[in-house]
């Protein structure tokens, strides 16, 4: 090593043979400015460092796993998976009456046309009407049904999903809270000691088979099959069935309650006038769309 005070070359040893400096304090210093220079590179993240999955996302997940597994089997053994629910299944009868309730409005708006087109047809099939008819007027209808199934009249009129499908699916919804409160009473009237969830999770897996009418109904309604509104019908009248099964379903804890027959009744009349209801905004819903075709210029022009 170089002497650092004469600068001379030695081979070893710990003094210089030229001036006598120690050089063993040379190697120690040298060692310490080398190791203070180097000094380790911290590693660089990668940018494709996995990320832990959301909370939401998984408990999504679990839901929607839970919630298949449910309606399956629901629908396989509606009866043991309906006296087995419990409270747990509380969160899945909930999706089922939600379901219920949005797909009905969601039919309708996807398939007013097939109702309508069926509606004049059944009134053209009148003897009173089909007597007076020529041939010719019938083949100018079909024309006329034809030229309907081609043409997207809700672009015409201005038939909007958000006001239609979510105000009637919330009215139908209110509807449905209704009836399975009024049948919660008319069961606490018959002596049945149950909690209200767990009654409402025995109700929601009852309502699995009419719930899966309404959705075979509404691919039909999107595959333009006119067969989606008897799916429709008996996904509504079905409601009728879910109110003696649920009630019968409970063991009552006393023999001096209100007869089934007679709570069963009741809750039929709180279902009429429910349906009633319903079928009043639907109405008004119709007449609005009616009242627009007819003050649609677009429309006529078609004609």
């Amino acid at each position: 090593m170089n002497c650092s005070n004469c600068g001379h070359f030695n081979d070893g040893g710990k003094f210089c043979v030229k001036c006598g400096h120690k050089l063993q304090e040379e190697a120690a210093v040298s060692q310490t400015a080398a190791a203070s220079e180097y000094q380790p590179q911290p590693q660089p993240q990668t940018a494709y460092a996995p990320q832990q999955p959301n909370q939401r996302v998984r408990q999504a997940k679990k839901v929607s796993k839970s919630f298949f597994s449910y309606f399956a089997e629901g629908i396989k053994n509606p009866t043991a998976t309906a006296q087995a629910a419990d409270e747990s299944q509380f969160v899945n009868a909930l999706i089922t009456v939600i379901l219920y309730a949005l797909s009905i409005p969601i039919m309708l708006y996807v398939g007013w046309k097939l109702l309508l087109i069926q509606f004049v047809r059944s009134m053209f099939k009148l003897p009173i009407i089909s007597e007076e008819l020529a041939p010719s007027d019938m083949e100018d209808f079909n024309t006329g049904v034809d030229l309907i199934k081609a043409t997207d009249i809700n672009s015409i009129i201005h038939f909007n999903f958000t006001d239609f499908v979510f105000k009637q699916g919330i009215f139908i919804f209110i509807g449905l809270a209704v009836i399975i409160g009024a049948t919660y009473v008319a069961a606490k009237f018959g002596k049945v000691d149950v909690s209200f969830k767990e009654f409402f999770s025995r109700f929601g897996t009852f309502l699995i088979i009419p719930t899966a009418l309404l959705l075979i109904g509404l691919v039909l309604a999107f595959l333009h099959v006119e067969y989606f509104s008897y799916f429709m019908n008996f996904g509504l009248l079905s409601i009728f069935l879910v109110v003696p099964f649920t009630i019968a379903s409970f063991k009552p804890s006393g023999t001096n309650g209100l007869d089934r027959i007679y709570s069963t009744l009741i809750v039929y009349i709180v279902i009429t006038i429910v349906l009633t209801f319903i079928a009043n905004g639907l109405g008004e819903e119709a007449k609005t769309i009616i009242t627009r075709m007819g003050n649609s210029s677009e429309l006529n022009d078609l004609f």
